[in-house]
């Protein structure tokens, strides 16, 4: 599209109707006339360079001394559960508008930041996050930013590279240290990246520049590779072919290694200001999730971060995100997922009921109070649990909520105690994993319950590690069973090792590490744990428990939709990483590596009915039916 006094019509734009887009075609023959600065033009055409034609829209005013431009934030390499998590579409690029003044560019006033996707206007919370984020940016960077700065330090960094100028020495200094081969295969960056995948990509280098960094490089045949800090996700479309690092690049990688990689490094200028920009939310989209929606401070979670973005527990952002009203509707959720809903009701009832709540009851609830918005009704400093109890009674079932006017059904709620409504919603909030219902055609018929759901909890960075092991060692699945009263914990924490720990509920007779087994009845065993159960059962113990059990007919005339009784069972099926750390007892496994387990389904069954007691995931014809389910799913080889 030609940038020269073209009039550009955004249809999905907020707040735009007939009658302006009609001014905007009158306007567009006067935008010829008005003064473009030439350094708007020049970091126009380096976003196109570097990106595409495509990745960059302008509207011009005309009459008036603004511009809009679009830039358009490619986030394919998001997965698909990842992306439906966040609830952005993934084959749908995000929009970054940013409003500058036509003649003046970077010395004019701020700019205007908006943030959307096009097609996804209702429920675009993390457009709200990342809106924020660049506001942020833009303003930090605005102290110090002009059209004559971006200039002088492109002009600097583009005397690096004439002929007998500062490379040569650089190039000197880099061989003193670390002699660089003439082969060229250094250093060599090899894409690992699968289509539409996270990964983490090998990257060769000597020893000077073997260390965490975080860039963005192109490649001769023009395609983008991007590395982040840590060894974490790659925020870049997939790339076919290696790159050869070229003597600017080098440069590059030396320039952010030294910054320190990060997430939040600021990238360079050298391409302008519209590139900076772009880069830093390249940075920043794959890393939501590790920061708090409010105050963009890293989580301080003991087990790190979870895959759904979330508010952090400091009081005042807690405030300011009940005030400004981002927290998840519950009556959307109790609408689009109410099984889910029933589930962290009962979770979350069961852990409070706990005789070890005050362990395994966390986090608790950080719930503002509805007739004093600044105070904490609910508070993890001053924790009440016979109140929250009171509070919890007064929630409405599910299935009640689902039969009536949602609004009714809250006012009932609120005559009964005002803060039971404020506390469901807490419980949808907090839920940091991606849980889903999974319909009949999509559920492991050898398991026996129709309450069967999806279960992802790790985020983008350990589930790139764990398919990067996967690789290197394979992977297969087996159960883990815990207590239903843990679950609230680490849908919101994760699975973690708890060996050793305050959480530790019963011996650890293997060894430290996560308790799995490719047996069903072993993990069954174990999800009867919690009450007042601190004895690890025999296998022989827990087959002829179970089979006793399954003596109950497993058919029942109709499956509820809702759970209907409160003695529950839970089970998680997982796959693990097949690797030498993996201890095998015999059917008994021990996981001393996190990163090497994730969840996939999670089962719950009611009133001991617990299915089949002997389940092998190692038998053909079960790792058949679990292929079969989860062969549309990302994760599959």
């Amino acid at each position: 599209m030609d940038i020269k006094g073209q009039c550009w019509t955004d249809e999905e734009s907020d707040g735009e109707n007939e009658s302006e887009q009609f001014l905007y075609g009158i306007q567009g023959s006067c935008a010829a006339d008005l003064y473009r600065h030439p350094q708007l033009d020049a970091d126009i055409e380096a976003v196109k360079d570097i990106y595409t034609d495509s990745a960059v829209s302008v509207r011009e005013y005309g009459t008036i001394d603004d511009v809009d431009i679009d830039l358009h934030i490619n986030i394919g390499f998001l997965d698909e559960e990842v992306a439906t998590a966040w609830k952005v579409i993934r084959t749908e690029p995000i929009i970054l508008r940013l409003r500058f003044s036509l003649s003046q560019y970077l010395d004019g006033p701020e700019p205007s930041v908006e943030v959307f996707q096009p097609s996804n206007k209702e429920g675009f919370s993390l457009g709200l996050q990342l809106k924020k984020i660049l506001s942020t940016f833009t303003s930090q960077q605005w102290k110090h930013l002009s059209n004559e700065f971006l200039k002088a330090q492109q002009e600097k960094r583009h005397s690096w590279f004439k002929a007998g100028g500062t490379i040569k020495k650089f190039r000197a200094g880099l061989s003193i240290f670390s002699p660089i081969p003439k082969s060229p295969s250094f250093p060599l960056i090899q894409d690992t990246v699968l289509k539409g995948k996270l990964s983490v990509p090998e990257l060769r280098v000597t020893r000077l520049m073997n260390r965490s960094i975080s860039c963005t490089m192109k490649n001769p045949k023009g395609e983008l590779y991007s590395y982040p800090p840590n060894s974490q996700t790659v925020a870049v479309p997939a790339a076919r072919a290696p790159a050869q690092i070229t003597t600017r690049q080098l440069i590059e990688l030396f320039f952010s290694s030294q910054a320190g990689g990060h997430c939040k490094n600021i990238p360079t200028l050298e391409y302008g200001f519209l590139v900076q920009i772009m880069k830093y939310s390249e940075q920043r989209i794959p890393t939501l999730n590790e920061y708090c929606v409010v105050c963009d401070e890293q989580h301080v979670f003991q087990n790190g971060s979870m895959l759904k973005p979330a508010v952090c527990t400091r009081e005042l952002c807690v405030f300011s995100f009940y005030t400004l009203g981002v927290m998840s509707g519950a009556a959307e959720e109790v609408a689009t997922g109410a099984e889910v809903v029933d589930l962290l009701v009962a979770m979350c009832r069961a852990a409070l009921e706990s005789p070890r709540k005050s362990i395994i009851f966390e986090p608790y609830p950080s719930v503002v109070d509805p007739n004093d918005p600044k105070t904490l009704a609910f508070n993890p400093k001053k924790k009440n649990y016979e109140r929250l109890q009171k509070a919890l009674d007064s929630v409405m079932s599910i299935r009640e909520m689902t039969q009536g006017s949602y609004l009714e059904i809250k006012k009932q709620m609120d005559k009964l105690d005002p803060l039971a409504h404020p506390l469901l919603q807490w419980i949808i909030s907090s839920n940091r994993s991606h849980i889903v219902k999974l319909p009949l055609s999509r559920q492991l018929k050898f398991m026996h319950t129709s309450h069967q759901f999806l279960l992802l909890s790790s985020p983008p960075a350990k589930e790139a590690r764990f398919r990067t092991a996967k690789k290197l060692y394979g992977s297969t699945f087996a159960f883990h069973g815990s207590h239903i009263e843990n679950w609230h914990s680490v849908l919101r924490n994760g699975l973690v090792n708890a060996s050793y720990t305050k959480l530790q509920l019963h011996g650890a007779a293997y060894g430290k590490g996560i308790y799995l087994s490719p047996i069903s009845s072993i993990s069954f065993g174990y999800s009867g744990m919690g009450k007042g159960q601190h004895r690890m059962p025999t296998k022989d113990e827990l087959v002829q428990r179970y089979n006793r059990m399954n003596t109950i007919p497993q058919s029942r005339p109709i499956q509820s939709r809702f759970l209907q009784s409160r003695n529950l069972n839970c089970i998680a099926l997982c796959e693990v990483i097949t690797s030498k750390d993996l201890q095998k007892h015999g059917n008994i496994w021990v996981c001393p590596v996190s990163d090497h387990v994730c969840t996939r389904f999670f089962f719950v069954y009611e009133d001991g009915q617990v299915g089949d007691a002997n389940i092998n995931t190692q038998e053909p014809k079960v790792q058949k039916e679990i292929m079969r389910v989860i062969g549309t799913q990302i994760y599959s080889s």
